[in-house]
């Protein structure tokens, strides 16, 4: 029996069953077309044998796993161009599946996990997507230009232990290094010196330099790009590395607030914590022409924040600044600091910027404490775990016990106490939605808020009036949100789930699409969000495609609906335990809490789903 390395392509045509019900010669006599014109050819240039066909899927052998994934790229890209030439209807959209091991070749035929991976993978990929192991994307991650965001570790059909899994971004533009799957959190607010370091690097580049232009890969050469690193831990005990983390967050969410500053997302940025690297190199994987890096360290009630932003291009340090301060307001320095540095610029346009920012962001009067509360309670809560938001729940009491009434942890609060609903994690729903609500009345009540806590606070209000029905109100509220983070990619596919409820699934999708083109380092929560605008608009093929691809909050369930309306009885049933093996007192009354659509229907159908796929009713 001979054995051998080799790397397996696996794909299929999404919803074929159900093409070949609508017009059974017209959609054989397409697809075989595009085997003959495209598959064929393509994977003979690429040094590639098809070994099996199965009707609508084939399986085809390389030698080289290089060779495999840019002729996987290359058919994609073909379907693309074929499909944009011919009506909707006639349109085919394959998955592919790729994966290098050994296989075992019995004469024209290939065996073995090589084989059933690649497999499993081509059924994770997304319609017109390709899906890679682990392996395949460490072996060629420094060799080829392709985009590689991870979707974590994936238990699969008949395979024991679970698979590394990378989606192969297509369209993107290239870099040279693949990305570890980060939570992303919400992206929340700068308060105080973020909002000066972003002050300060708008100015310095956007006053001093002009448009900045950058020859490093996938960077615009009309506006500036950024990565933002997770500041270093410089405390004695390296107990803050919640604080240099949420420094740098803030800093990433001030910065997607404008439109002429590219800035990478956390997601990707914060792959690099706790390396050490050349600030070039990880410009040039990142795709950016600047970085900014710092340090953290607090001893007392005094805080010490090192800040600077780097050429990624040269090496040099562009600026550079210390923030030292101490006393009940240590974070006001936006105006000081940005004054600063426009205050030595001439011109109008420098007088402008200046209004700009000091506009968007105001005056902030936190206290180091009170921030201090808000990080570590924030850095529990992007957990999405009922142990994280417990904790969470227990560090903002306890800063409001010291700061009564602050707006900040009483937003944050009720935000513990809608995830644990919306995660359904909460014994009493009722209770906790109601506490959210009463928090975030209070908040909304005091007319000085700052914008950060503002857009908080519209936030979670929009996910309680659409909870209460009143839609038109939740979408007023989320628009408020998106006005203060109109390029933010979390908060853009949020409001995807506030417009669907809202009885508009073709604006909810435009958002998702949207978020995906600026952030597709967060597929893990834009795929989850497409998966229910999927099933409200009968795509359930498609739905089943995206909702494999993460796991987040009540996605299996999600699942559960679209597998019991193509008929997938089984997989359903999986679903369902899935989740309640994560969430065991889910119910379908509990899950109903946590949505509520316009159109009532949409909520007793799925109900209707999942009862039969096996989740309790109470």
């Amino acid at each position: 029996m001979e054995r051998r390395l080799s790397a397996i392509v696996a794909a299929d045509v999404v919803g074929y069953s159900a093409l070949m019900e609508q017009d059974e010669a017209a959609t054989f006599e397409r697809l075989r077309t595009r085997r003959t014109e495209l598959f064929e050819p393509e994977i003979a240039r690429h040094h590639g044998r098809v070994f099996k066909l199965m009707g609508d899927g084939l399986l085809a052998e390389f030698g080289s796993v290089i060779d495999a994934v840019e002729c996987a790229v290359s058919l994609q890209r073909g379907m693309t161009e074929r499909n944009a030439a011919v009506p909707e209807e006639e349109r085919f959209d394959v998955r592919i599946g790729i994966n290098t091991g050994e296989v075992i070749v019995d004469g024209e035929d290939r065996y073995g996990e090589g084989v059933n991976v690649a497999a499993r993978l081509e059924q994770l990929a997304l319609p017109g997507g390709i899906c890679v192991s682990g392996k395949v994307a460490k072996e060629v991650e420094k060799k080829l230009a392709f985009v590689f965001d991870s979707a974590g570790r994936q238990k699969v059909k008949n395979i024991e232990e679970p698979i590394d899994v990378y989606h192969v971004r297509i369209d993107a533009q290239p870099r040279r290094r693949f990305l570890r799957r980060r939570r992303s959190g919400r992206l929340w607010w700068a308060l105080g010196v973020p909002a000066t370091i972003m002050a300060a690097l708008g100015a310095v580049w956007m006053v001093l330099y002009g448009p900045l232009t950058t020859s490093s890969p996938g960077v615009s050469g009309t506006i500036p790009s950024v990565a933002v690193l997770p500041f270093k831990d410089l405390s004695a005990d390296k107990s803050l590395s919640y604080l240099g983390e949420g420094v740098a967050n803030d800093v990433i969410a001030i910065l997607s607030r404008f439109s002429d500053i590219a800035v990478v997302s956390r997601t990707s940025s914060f792959a690099y914590q706790g390396k050490e690297g050349d600030i070039r190199e990880i410009g040039e994987e990142l795709g950016v022409g600047y970085v900014v890096e710092g340090s953290v360290r607090k001893e007392g009630d005094r805080v010490r924040i090192v800040a600077q932003l780097v050429n990624a291009n040269t090496g040099d340090h562009v600026w550079a600044d210390r923030f030292d301060k101490a006393g009940t307001d240590p974070w006001a320095l936006q105006d000081e600091l940005t004054g600063k540095i426009v205050g030595a610029m001439t011109g109008e346009f420098g007088a402008i910027r200046k209004a700009d920012y000091s506009q968007a962001w105001g005056r902030d009067s936190t206290n180091l404490a009170e921030y201090d509360y808000y990080l570590r309670a924030e850095s529990q809560l992007n957990l999405y775990t009922k142990e994280g938001l417990e904790q969470s729940s227990e560090i903002s009491r306890q800063g409001l016990k010291v700061f009564p009434g602050s707006p900040l942890l009483t937003v944050e609060l009720g935000w513990s106490h809608w995830l644990k609903v919306g995660l359904l994690y909460s014994s009493d729903p009722q209770k906790d939605l109601q506490e959210a609500e009463r928090l975030v009345n209070q908040v909304l009540a005091d007319k000085n808020l700052s914008p950060q806590v503002t857009r908080l606070a519209n936030w979670l209000n929009a996910w309680l009036l659409t909870l209460k029905r009143d839609h038109d109100g939740a979408i007023a509220a989320m628009n408020k949100a998106i006005a203060a983070a109109p390029y933010n990619a979390f908060t853009l596919t949020d409001a995807g789930s506030i417009f669907l409820q809202a009885g508009q699934p073709e604006k909810a999708l435009e958002l998702t699409d949207t978020a995906a083109a600026r952030d597709p380092g967060l597929s893990w929560f834009f795929n989850y969000v497409r998966g229910f605008i999927y099933i409200v608009l009968g795509k359930n093929e498609e739905a089943v495609g995206v909702l494999k691809a993460t796991e987040f909050a009540d996605a299996p369930l999600q699942l559960a609906v679209a597998y019991m309306r193509l008929g997938r009885d089984a997989e359903a049933q999986a679903a369902v335990a899935k989740m309640l093996k994560s969430a065991p007192t889910a119910t379908i009354q509990s899950w109903r809490q946590a949505w509520n659509f316009r159109d009532k229907a949409i909520l007793d159908q799925a109900s209707a789903d999942l009862a039969r796929a096996g989740l309790p009713s109470r």
